[in-house]
């Protein structure tokens, strides 16, 4: 289970997240839904590691953690970027087993083998030695996922995950998170697409601009 308490993050004066608390059960979907500004990706970069907070705590399954640590306890959280950040010159498969080489210390015969079977499992057996610009958008979108998943992650996050795809591939980007859903994975989607969100969630988390929801 992950727990955010009390998270607050500002940008100069401007106050972005001011106590924010959270909760994502143990292989539940949480998504969190806004208007633009209202602080959704500021609040999952927190999560993530990739911004820092003011203030807050995190915790998973009880332990604290830290989303910026390097050390293996500290890393549970994966996450699926909006626009892949896919790295153009490697294959597919050098995409996906990189991280788990340089930072899980393991053998290219084990990354790979694994990274083979993720690929399988997300439809892409015949991939691994394309490049992302080989790829359409729903395929990179699954390579970023795999990617995500290669790490060995307690927890998924996705920024936007409908938003750079064609329409028709909503419905895939659905069966996909439920399908993970389905093997345990606890995650997290931050979207504008409130329809996406009630067709997967298990809850959802409604937020708005700080100086909004200060005038109501």
């Amino acid at each position: 289970m992950l727990e955010v308490r009390n998270l607050k993050k500002s940008f100069g004066n401007r106050q972005i997240l001011d106590g924010v608390n959270l909760t994502v059960k143990d292989g539940e979907i949480l998504c969190i839904v806004g208007p633009s500004g209202a602080g959704k990706t500021t609040l999952l970069r927190c999560i993530t590691g990739l911004e820092t907070p003011d203030s807050g705590d995190f915790f998973i399954d009880g332990r604290k953690f830290d989303p910026q640590g390097t050390e293996a306890p500290d890393r549970v959280i994966g996450v699926v970027f909006q626009d892949f950040k896919l790295f153009p010159n490697l294959s597919v498969m050098e995409n996906i087993t990189l991280a788990p080489i340089l930072v899980l210390k393991k053998s290219k015969e084990e990354a790979v083998a694994d990274a083979q079977k993720l690929l399988e499992e997300l439809g892409l057996n015949t991939k691994g030695n394309l490049y992302p610009y080989q790829l359409s958008g729903g395929q990179k979108q699954r390579v970023a996922i795999a990617r995500a998943l290669a790490m060995e992650p307690k927890i998924l996050c996705y920024d936007e995950p409908t938003s750079a795809l064609d329409p028709n591939l909503r419905k895939d980007v659905a069966n996909i998170i439920l399908g993970l859903k389905k093997d345990g994975m606890t995650q997290l989607i931050v979207t504008h697409d409130l329809e996406f969100a009630q067709d997967i969630a298990d809850d959802i988390l409604r937020v708005q601009p700080l100086d909004q929801r200060k005038a109501e």
